[in-house]
This record gives C-alpha cells, sequence and structure tokens, in this order.
C-alpha cells in the first residue's frame, strides 16, 4: 500500500506532513507527499479575516481530495473549520503538543503585564486577549509562515511574536522563547498543539482503517470532539475569537473555553466537566452556558 499525503507547502506544515509519514513508515506503509497551495497562503497582503471565514488554508488541499489525487491531507487541527463538507470526515488526530501560547523575541526582556511592547500576530484571539489583559501592549497583524515572521520582527517591526509553542517547538525555535502564558489565562485556539488528518468518507476502508490506527490518538481525539463541538455551536471559526481547551483524567474530561470582543472589553468563559465517553455532549453543554452569558451577541457583534 501506498498513500499519497497532501499538506501546505511551508516548512512547518511539511513538518507535520512528514510526522504522519513517518508514522505510517512505522506500521510498514509507504507514503508520498504532495505540496499544494492554498488561499492563505497566496493572499499574505491582507488578514485572514479578510480572506475568509472558511476553508483559508484546507479548501483547496479538499479539491485535491475530492478529485483523489492525493488519499489523505494533514492539517493543523486549529485550522480545520468546525463543520466539513459532507464528502470529508477527520480519521485521526496526533497525540497533541504542549498547547500554551508563547512570546519569541531575540531580544532580551523579561515580559511584564505593563510593558509597553508591541506584539505580532495573525490570531484574531491572541490579539483580543491581548488587549484584555494587557491594554498597554501594542499588537500588529503579522502573516506569514514562522521563519518570514521571525525575519520581520528582526527587521523592527515588533518587540516579540505570539505564537503557538507547539509550532516553535517543532521549529526548534525553543531558545528564542522569552515568556510563556500560563493556559488559564491565555486558552487556546480549539485543535492547537495537535495534527488533524482528513480524508474522503468513501476511502477505502482498507487504508481508512491503516491510517487510523497508526496515526489516531485516542485521549486527543476525545479533547478535540469536546472542543470542535463547542466550537461548532457556536459557529466560529479562525477568524472569530473563540477558544476551548478539553483536559482529561482518568474517566472525566473538563472543557474550558470562551469568547472574548475583538477590543478585549468583553470576555466570557466558564467550564464543563462529564464523562470523557461524551465528549461532543460536553462540547455543547459549555457553548449552552457561554451562549446563556450573552456570548451570541458578542459573535454577532464581531460577524456584524
Amino acid at each position: 500500500m501506498r498513500l499519497k499525503i497532501g499538506t501546505r507547502g511551508s516548512r512547518l506544515a511539511l513538518w507535520q506532513a512528514h510526522h504522519v509519514a513517518e508514522k505510517l513508515r512505522a506500521g510498514g506503509v509507504d507514503s508520498e507527499i504532495v505540496t499544494i497551495s492554498t488561499r492563505g497562503d497566496k493572499r499574505q497582503d491582507v488578514t485572514i479575516a479578510e480572506i475568509g471565514t472558511r476553508g483559508v488554508f484546507t479548501e483547496e488541499i479538499e479539491e485535491q481530495l475530492q478529485q483523489k489525487t492525493i488519499d489523505l491531507a494533514v492539517h493543523s487541527a486549529k485550522d480545520l473549520q468546525s463543520s466539513l463538507p459532507n464528502a470529508f470526515e477527520i480519521v485521526a488526530f496526533t497525540e497533541r503538543e504542549h498547547t500554551a501560547d508563547v512570546l519569541v523575541s531575540h531580544q532580551e526582556f523579561s515580559w511584564q503585564s505593563n510593558q509597553a511592547v508591541t506584539i505580532g500576530t495573525s490570531s484574531v484571539r491572541r490579539r483580543a486577549l491581548l488587549k484584555h489583559y494587557f491594554p498597554r501592549t501594542k499588537v500588529v497583524e503579522m502573516r506569514g509562515n514562522l521563519q518570514t515572521r521571525m525575519a520581520k520582527m528582526d527587521s523592527g517591526q515588533c518587540d516579540a511574536l505570539m505564537l503557538a509553542y507547539a509550532g516553535v517547538h517543532r521549529m526548534q525555535y525553543n531558545t528564542s522563547i522569552v515568556h510563556q502564558f500560563p493556559l488559564d489565562q491565555m486558552i487556546p485556539a480549539v485543535g492547537q498543539g495537535s495534527v488533524a488528518v482528513e480524508i474522503l468518507t468513501s476511502l477505502d476502508s482498507d487504508k481508512k482503517n491503516i491510517i487510523r490506527k497508526l496515526i489516531n490518538h485516542e485521549i486527543t481525539e476525545q479533547q478535540l470532539q469536546a472542543e470542535r463541538a463547542y466550537l461548532k455551536a457556536l459557529r466560529g471559526g479562525c477568524s472569530v475569537p473563540v477558544f476551548a481547551l478539553a483536559t482529561i483524567q482518568a474517566d472525566s474530561l473538563q472543557l474550558q473555553g470562551g469568547v472574548v470582543s475583538l477590543d478585549g472589553k468583553t470576555l466570557l468563559r466558564d467550564i464543563f466537566t462529564g464523562s470523557r465517553q461524551q465528549p461532543e455532549e460536553i462540547g455543547n453543554m459549555l457553548a449552552e452556558k457561554i451562549i446563556s452569558q450573552g456570548g451570541l451577541q458578542v459573535l454577532e457583534a464581531i460577524r456584524g
């Protein structure tokens, strides 16, 4: 059996594709990596929100799945929209990396909450949370792959970059981390830290079963099922500052999450705990709690 893996062409995306390929190889399955350019890759001159709200980094890859030029697609789980088109499904999630957000800089400074520093990010969620917790911070739009952003920072466009620890670690920039935000403050994006494998629902069952067997991590899958159910219930996406993080202990799954207004002034957050065997129900229950606090009004104002 030989499988074709579709991926974006950035160094981080290729790291993820090779990570999946190595897991397949360990199980005796050969693979080939096919790079595909997406709207999000081509449009670096505008914010992600201006490009669109759905499929910014996935639509072109899904087209290749549909045409059967690839067998599986590899994405950062946080880039996947909350609802997939009917013809597609997520067959596996890789074991999750540490989920925290970090500050990366080549300057020698110790992060203090009252510092008047300039931070670069392309994330609507990070921008809004920074405005809420650290109003003295100046936030600037910073698009591009990690290496491009680092070059922009070095040219003086910002003092530091706010990024996911997972990507920084995978690209071996750990020594540039100057601060790690606590998870009870900066709740990450849904799916942050995991790699998702997407396939056509009609993919040959033997291929589907071997992909799932060799790649899927059950605990991570349950965590992300809860988070993605929450995101779907609130109709969130990468251009909307909705966030959630699930943790599992024994048979219990705890999901904390919320939503924040673009100006950072309104922050709604809550927690719901239940059985790890019912992750989607937990996601829906947390969404109901956030809605009862006025979450839909915050989201409607953002979308407006």
